[in-house]
């Protein structure tokens, strides 16, 4: 990474834009010059970057063009659909963390560590995946490579910043400005909107996404996603029907070989991925492996990660990250 490159964040006055500012510091992307955008209601703060505060400035149909070479979006699915599309026509590379492209046949849905082969040169509207959906197919990956799966099953645990600000302060102030319900006196099994068909939005994004991900489009997949009165880092209970018989710790070594993986599985010793642990962190933790003796070739798996770093800013980085090494921006 010698070269540097003019990045823009897109959304940047949010949670997760100004972690994704965060992040690019922290893992020293080559930044040569930093643009940060929002709306009008938010130009003018400032953020600090390598020793300066930046200030935010309005989005207009004219930001994104040239010098800037690579913008980052987290402002919503809404502004991703009108703004995404011209900063791409002015050649600007995007990386989106809105569900606007995910399931656009002709973006791809990157998780670095899963498929990054799925990126090239002539995309400029790269999909950020889910949060609870990036830190499930990481361990997914070697599972699906070396044995086959037939059926994924998702059971979620998702804190509260996985909803914005709205969601942090309805945990803190005991409010239900955001939620339906008192998040701190309870679960919610509701998140986003209801389907037809009674799934939500958040549990068919996780089957969606899982499938364009691993190349699996007919893959069995199902979700239950509730909120948990926690702020930060989610946690997903994965159960998996194999193809193929598989050894325990063959697989505990093959999923701890993933970069970023942290296997956190000692039942003696009470040892488990813990989401506040997570918290702060760029690491999947994966724990409670153990078959599932009531299906063949069953397989339990409990993966915990920071839904604002790994499931959101620091998976957009990853991207840029992996865009600059294969030259490809």
């Amino acid at each position: 990474m010698s070269n540097t490159y003019h990045v823009a964040v897109v959304g940047a006055s949010g949670v997760v834009g100004r972690k994704i500012v965060q992040v690019l510091e922290e893992r020293d992307f080559p930044v040569g010059e930093l643009s940060l955008f929002s709306s009008a209601r938010s130009a003018g703060q400032t953020i600090p970057f390598k020793g300066e505060e930046i200030t935010i400035q309005e989005l207009t149909e004219d930001s994104l063009k040239a010098p800037i070479q690579i913008a980052i979006f987290s402002a919503g699915g809404e502004t991703s659909k009108q703004y995404a599309p011209i900063a791409a026509a002015n050649g600007v590379t995007v990386i989106d963390n809105s569900s606007a492209w995910r399931m656009d046949a002709d973006k791809p849905l990157v998780v670095p560590e899963v498929n990054p082969d799925t990126l090239h040169k002539e995309d400029k509207i790269i999909a950020n995946p889910n949060c609870s959906t990036i830190q499930s197919v990481v361990p997914l990956k070697p599972l699906h490579d070396n044995y086959g799966i037939n059926r994924v099953v998702y059971n979620t645990y998702q804190a509260v910043s996985g909803a914005g600000r709205a969601g942090i302060e309805d945990l803190e102030n005991h409010t239900t400005n955001n939620f339906p319900y008192a998040i701190n006196e309870t679960v919610i099994p509701q998140i986003d909107v209801f389907l037809e068909d009674g799934y939500t939005k958040e549990e068919q994004k996780m089957i969606d996404e899982t499938r364009k991900i691993l190349g699996e489009p007919d893959l069995r997949v199902t979700a239950t996603a509730v909120r948990v009165p926690i702020k930060t880092s989610h946690g997903v209970s994965i159960n998996i029907e194999l193809a193929k018989e598989f050894d325990l710790d063959q697989i505990r070594e093959e999923i701890g070989a993933i970069p970023g993986v942290i296997i956190a599985d000692d039942p003696d010793n009470l040892r488990y991925p813990l989401q506040s642990e997570a918290a702060d962190t760029d690491n999947v933790y994966v724990g409670r492996i153990r078959r599932d003796p009531s299906v063949e070739n069953g397989l339990n798996l409990f993966v915990v990660a920071d839904n604002l770093r790994k499931g959101a800013a620091t998976n957009s980085v990853q991207i840029a990250e992996t865009l600059v090494e294969r030259n490809l921006v």
